[in-house]
Protein backbone atom coordinates (compact mmCIF):
# COMPACT_ATOMS: atom_id res chain seq x y z
CA UNK A 1 0.00 0.00 0.00
CA UNK A 2 1.39 3.35 -0.82
CA UNK A 3 1.82 6.29 1.64
CA UNK A 4 -1.63 8.68 0.82
CA UNK A 5 -1.06 12.75 1.58
CA UNK A 6 -3.75 14.25 3.00
CA UNK A 7 -3.02 18.08 3.36
CA UNK A 8 -4.48 20.10 5.98
CA UNK A 9 -6.42 23.26 4.70
CA UNK A 10 -5.62 24.65 7.96
CA UNK A 11 -2.31 26.34 5.94
CA UNK A 12 -4.50 27.40 3.09
CA UNK A 13 -5.66 31.40 1.84
CA UNK A 14 -9.01 30.92 2.67
CA UNK A 15 -9.69 33.94 0.83
CA UNK A 16 -9.88 31.06 -2.07
CA UNK A 17 -10.44 28.12 -0.17
CA UNK A 18 -12.38 26.85 -3.43
CA UNK A 19 -9.62 27.37 -5.96
CA UNK A 20 -6.30 25.76 -3.11
CA UNK A 21 -8.94 22.69 -2.70
CA UNK A 22 -9.11 21.95 -6.46
CA UNK A 23 -5.20 22.73 -6.39
CA UNK A 24 -4.58 20.37 -4.04
CA UNK A 25 -6.72 17.58 -6.27
CA UNK A 26 -5.11 18.33 -9.54
CA UNK A 27 -1.83 18.17 -7.83
CA UNK A 28 -2.00 14.49 -6.49
CA UNK A 29 -3.52 14.95 -3.24
CA UNK A 30 -5.56 11.19 -2.09
CA UNK A 31 -7.79 13.53 0.53
CA UNK A 32 -8.14 16.48 2.27
CA UNK A 33 -7.55 17.28 5.77
CA UNK A 34 -10.45 19.62 7.56
CA UNK A 35 -9.21 20.32 11.08
CA UNK A 36 -12.01 21.74 12.77
CA UNK A 37 -11.38 23.40 16.16
CA UNK A 38 -14.00 24.71 18.51
CA UNK A 39 -11.43 26.86 21.34
CA UNK A 40 -12.30 24.42 23.85
CA UNK A 41 -10.53 21.34 23.03
CA UNK A 42 -7.88 23.17 21.59
CA UNK A 43 -6.39 26.51 22.04
CA UNK A 44 -7.92 27.66 18.45
CA UNK A 45 -11.32 28.66 16.57
CA UNK A 46 -11.04 27.34 12.96
CA UNK A 47 -14.04 26.60 10.84
CA UNK A 48 -17.01 24.34 10.83
CA UNK A 49 -19.41 22.83 8.82
CA UNK A 50 -20.25 25.63 6.34
CA UNK A 51 -16.72 25.21 5.08
CA UNK A 52 -16.76 21.49 4.55
CA UNK A 53 -19.97 21.67 2.64
CA UNK A 54 -18.39 24.04 0.45
CA UNK A 55 -15.28 22.34 -0.01
CA UNK A 56 -17.32 19.04 -0.88
CA UNK A 57 -18.90 20.61 -3.75
CA UNK A 58 -15.08 21.61 -5.32
CA UNK A 59 -13.78 18.32 -4.90
CA UNK A 60 -14.29 14.93 -5.70
CA UNK A 61 -11.45 13.48 -3.56
CA UNK A 62 -11.70 11.86 0.39
CA UNK A 63 -12.74 14.90 2.81
CA UNK A 64 -10.59 13.64 6.23
CA UNK A 65 -12.55 15.70 9.03
CA UNK A 66 -10.47 15.56 11.88
CA UNK A 67 -12.63 16.92 14.70
CA UNK A 68 -10.61 18.58 17.57
CA UNK A 69 -13.86 19.23 19.84
CA UNK A 70 -15.12 19.02 22.67
CA UNK A 71 -18.61 16.09 23.07
CA UNK A 72 -17.90 15.14 19.03
CA UNK A 73 -20.90 13.06 19.38
CA UNK A 74 -23.13 16.48 19.57
CA UNK A 75 -21.89 16.87 15.71
CA UNK A 76 -21.36 13.23 13.98
CA UNK A 77 -24.57 13.52 12.10
CA UNK A 78 -24.39 17.00 10.57
CA UNK A 79 -20.41 16.51 9.92
CA UNK A 80 -21.61 13.37 7.45
CA UNK A 81 -24.30 15.16 6.25
CA UNK A 82 -22.11 17.80 4.57
CA UNK A 83 -19.80 14.97 3.23
CA UNK A 84 -16.90 13.89 5.23
CA UNK A 85 -15.90 10.73 4.70
CA UNK A 86 -13.79 10.13 7.35
CA UNK A 87 -14.76 11.66 10.57
CA UNK A 88 -11.85 11.57 13.50
CA UNK A 89 -12.28 12.43 16.79
CA UNK A 90 -10.07 12.55 20.49
CA UNK A 91 -9.90 9.85 23.05
CA UNK A 92 -9.78 12.69 25.18
CA UNK A 93 -12.35 14.88 24.53
CA UNK A 94 -15.73 12.53 25.05
CA UNK A 95 -16.78 9.85 27.64
CA UNK A 96 -19.07 8.45 25.38
CA UNK A 97 -16.42 6.77 22.90
CA UNK A 98 -17.75 3.64 22.04
CA UNK A 99 -21.06 5.36 21.55
CA UNK A 100 -19.24 7.90 19.22
CA UNK A 101 -17.46 5.48 17.13
CA UNK A 102 -21.10 3.47 16.68
CA UNK A 103 -22.75 6.79 15.77
CA UNK A 104 -20.02 7.31 12.84
CA UNK A 105 -20.04 4.30 11.37
CA UNK A 106 -24.42 4.49 11.32
CA UNK A 107 -23.83 7.25 9.27
CA UNK A 108 -21.83 5.41 6.80
CA UNK A 109 -18.30 6.56 7.10
CA UNK A 110 -15.33 5.14 8.50
CA UNK A 111 -14.28 6.58 11.93
CA UNK A 112 -10.97 7.60 13.13
CA UNK A 113 -9.54 7.73 16.38
CA UNK A 114 -6.38 10.37 17.74
CA UNK A 115 -4.53 10.91 20.83
CA UNK A 116 -2.56 14.03 21.92
CA UNK A 117 0.84 13.50 22.29
CA UNK A 118 1.41 12.52 26.03
CA UNK A 119 -1.80 10.25 25.78
CA UNK A 120 -0.43 6.41 25.20
CA UNK A 121 -1.34 4.92 22.44
CA UNK A 122 -2.44 1.87 24.17
CA UNK A 123 -5.36 4.25 25.61
CA UNK A 124 -6.67 2.66 22.60
CA UNK A 125 -6.98 -0.92 23.10
CA UNK A 126 -10.02 -1.19 25.04
CA UNK A 127 -12.29 0.31 21.39
CA UNK A 128 -10.04 -2.22 19.22
CA UNK A 129 -12.42 -3.13 16.72
CA UNK A 130 -14.14 0.14 16.38
CA UNK A 131 -12.51 2.44 14.48
CA UNK A 132 -11.01 1.95 11.13
CA UNK A 133 -8.09 4.52 11.69
CA UNK A 134 -5.85 5.85 14.22
CA UNK A 135 -4.06 9.07 13.95
CA UNK A 136 -1.32 9.90 15.88
CA UNK A 137 -0.71 13.83 16.84
CA UNK A 138 3.00 14.10 16.02
CA UNK A 139 2.75 18.10 17.74
CA UNK A 140 0.26 19.19 20.30
CA UNK A 141 -3.10 19.74 18.51
CA UNK A 142 -4.42 23.23 18.25
CA UNK A 143 -2.07 25.60 15.20
CA UNK A 144 -0.39 24.52 12.06
CA UNK A 145 3.75 25.36 11.27
CA UNK A 146 4.95 23.38 14.38
CA UNK A 147 7.78 21.22 14.78
CA UNK A 148 7.61 17.19 14.50
CA UNK A 149 7.69 15.69 17.88
CA UNK A 150 10.20 12.74 17.47
CA UNK A 151 8.90 10.54 20.41
CA UNK A 152 6.04 10.05 17.72
CA UNK A 153 8.07 7.75 15.75
CA UNK A 154 7.85 5.19 18.83
CA UNK A 155 4.09 5.84 19.20
CA UNK A 156 3.52 5.14 15.35
CA UNK A 157 5.49 1.64 16.01
CA UNK A 158 3.67 1.15 19.02
CA UNK A 159 -0.22 1.92 17.00
CA UNK A 160 0.92 -0.34 13.92
CA UNK A 161 1.75 -3.57 16.87
CA UNK A 162 -1.14 -3.04 18.46
CA UNK A 163 -3.58 -2.32 15.32
CA UNK A 164 -1.66 -4.42 12.52
CA UNK A 165 -4.51 -4.21 10.15
CA UNK A 166 -5.58 -0.39 11.09
CA UNK A 167 -4.52 2.27 8.91
CA UNK A 168 -2.32 4.99 11.36
CA UNK A 169 -2.14 8.42 10.06
CA UNK A 170 0.30 10.95 11.39
CA UNK A 171 -0.47 14.86 11.88
CA UNK A 172 2.21 17.53 12.70
CA UNK A 173 4.98 18.88 11.41
CA UNK A 174 5.45 16.17 8.43
CA UNK A 175 7.55 17.10 5.89
CA UNK A 176 9.81 16.11 2.86
CA UNK A 177 12.89 15.41 4.99
CA UNK A 178 11.58 13.76 7.75
CA UNK A 179 8.34 11.71 5.53
CA UNK A 180 10.62 8.82 5.01
CA UNK A 181 11.19 8.78 8.68
CA UNK A 182 7.63 8.33 9.42
CA UNK A 183 6.62 6.14 6.81
CA UNK A 184 9.17 3.57 8.04
CA UNK A 185 7.68 4.26 11.39
CA UNK A 186 4.42 2.40 10.00
CA UNK A 187 2.46 5.56 8.69
CA UNK A 188 -0.02 5.06 5.96
CA UNK A 189 -2.07 8.55 5.66
CA UNK A 190 0.83 11.67 5.87
CA UNK A 191 -0.96 15.00 7.20
CA UNK A 192 1.11 17.87 5.88
CA UNK A 193 0.18 21.75 5.72
CA UNK A 194 2.79 24.28 5.73
CA UNK A 195 4.97 21.89 3.55
CA UNK A 196 2.37 21.89 1.26
CA UNK A 197 1.13 25.14 0.49
CA UNK A 198 4.00 26.81 1.34
CA UNK A 199 5.93 25.31 -1.32
CA UNK A 200 5.99 27.11 -4.56
CA UNK A 201 4.98 24.08 -6.24
CA UNK A 202 2.17 22.23 -4.71
CA UNK A 203 2.29 18.84 -7.06
CA UNK A 204 6.00 18.86 -6.04
CA UNK A 205 5.61 19.43 -2.74
CA UNK A 206 3.08 15.98 -2.38
CA UNK A 207 5.36 13.80 -4.47
CA UNK A 208 8.35 15.05 -2.24
CA UNK A 209 6.60 13.75 0.49
CA UNK A 210 5.02 11.10 -0.89
CA UNK A 211 8.58 10.00 -2.27
CA UNK A 212 10.15 10.44 0.69
CA UNK A 213 8.17 8.01 2.60
CA UNK A 214 8.93 5.02 0.04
Amino acid sequence: MKVLVSPSILSADFSRLGYECQTLERCGADWIHCDVMDGRFVPNITFGLPVVQSIRKCVAIPLDVHLMIEEPERYVEKFAEAGADTITFHLEATKKVSETLRLIHSCGKKAGISVKPNTPIGSLTPYRGLFDMVLVMSVEPGFGGQEFIPASLDKIRRAKQLFPNVPVEVDGGVNAENARQVAEAGADIIVAGSAIFGAPDCAAAIKKIRGGSK
